[in-house]
């Protein structure tokens, strides 16, 4: 089907979704009925990412390595880790509206977590990059955050360390010059292929019907019924579509053009790739622009702008339940 009749289809199917979600809400589902119904949107994330059986331990190693290094900026302030934490448990994310670049000076979009990233099928909340690989070249050399001047540079301080020689030797064997920016992308890339995610919910769906309480469980129901599904399915529960931010009411930033900024297309103004829902409860503030910080505002929020629906405190209470059920079970907000 076109893509732009898949999204008409879709702004139909919200519209229903909402015109039904009072009666849809009220239905009262046991554990196992709600798995099947939930099954037929959202399956347990895949135990690798697409890609991970080509990647070598000794490019795993290195591209942590690399995730964390701060000489990749150019005043030598600021690694792929300090917008994106995955350290000591947490997220993915700064937690911040907008990252600071290396220059103290900050960004018009909100970090996205790279947790579970390499299953989205785009990168940035625009999908200007295709793959983990594209996306990891983009920040090094962006003057508003590593602000890297060239690819050369950047090629010329891993070759000036004692250890990143012999490194990408071990992890791309049988190159002749094995240090390059190329290989320096696919290596952070083979590492974030290993940032996946274990939480409650796909305990739930792999059968333990206790793995959700009672509000999760409503919460899920709502889910199902109300019209999130329109656009948050499948494994990571969103990252898989573009949609447009303000389906029937406008987003209040009208600044951001989102899509429309890489394709020119009228059809992409204000057009973002979905987000995943996994691990929302701890990627906080929402929206492109990292405006909204409290969850439960965000969802209601969504509710009014995606389904022209206001939702009642409790239905808001039983969703932000489920989507807390998201979190990894290691994982904590950063700050």
């Amino acid at each position: 089907m076109n893509p732009k009749n898949l999204m008409i289809l879709a702004s139909v199917v919200v519209l229903l979704g909402a015109a039904h979600a009072g009666f849809a809400a009220e239905a009262t589902l046991g554990p196992a009925e709600l798995r099947a119904r939930a099954k037929a949107f959202i399956l347990p994330l895949p135990d690798k990412m697409p890609g991970a059986e080509k990647d070598l331990p000794a490019q795993i190693e290195l591209g942590q390595k690399l995730y964390f290094e701060k000489r990749l900026s150019v005043n030598g302030k600021q690694s792929c880790n300090d917008c994106h934490l995955v350290d000591q448990n947490r997220a993915g994310v700064d937690n911040e509206p907008t990252s600071e670049g290396a220059h103290g000076k900050r960004g018009d979009r909100n970090s996205p977590t790279t947790l579970n990233a390499g299953f989205h099928f785009a990168q940035f909340w625009d999908g200007r990059a295709k793959d983990l690989v594209e996306q990891a070249k983009g920040p090094v050399l962006n003057p508003g955050e590593m602000a890297m001047p060239d690819e050369k540079e950047v090629v010329k301080r891993l070759e000036a360390d004692a250890r990143y020689p012999q490194l990408f030797k071990a992890a791309f064997p049988g190159e002749v010059s094995p240090i390059s920016y190329h290989n320096f992308a696919r290596a952070v890339a083979a590492f974030e292929r290993t940032l996946i995610t274990h939480d409650r919910f796909d305990d739930f769906l792999k059968g333990d019907d206790r793995a959700l309480n009672a509000q999760e469980l409503q919460g899920l129901n709502l889910f199902l019924t109300i019209g999130c599904t329109t656009c948050h399915v499948g494994p990571t529960i969103g990252g898989n579509m573009y949609q447009k931010a303000g389906i029937i009411h406008p987003y209040a930033n009208t600044n951001d053009m989102g899509r429309f900024k890489v394709t020119g297309e009228e059809w992409d103004q204000y057009r973002f790739k979905v987000p995943s829902l996994r691990n929302v409860a701890l990627t906080y503030p929402y929206f492109h622009d990292g405006q909204v910080r409290d969850l439960g505002s965000a969802v209601k929020q969504m509710a009014y702008m995606q389904l022209g629906k206001e939702l009642a405190d409790k239905e808001i209470a039983a969703l932000v339940a489920f989507l807390n059920s998201l979190s990894d079970k290691g994982r904590k907000a950063s700050r």
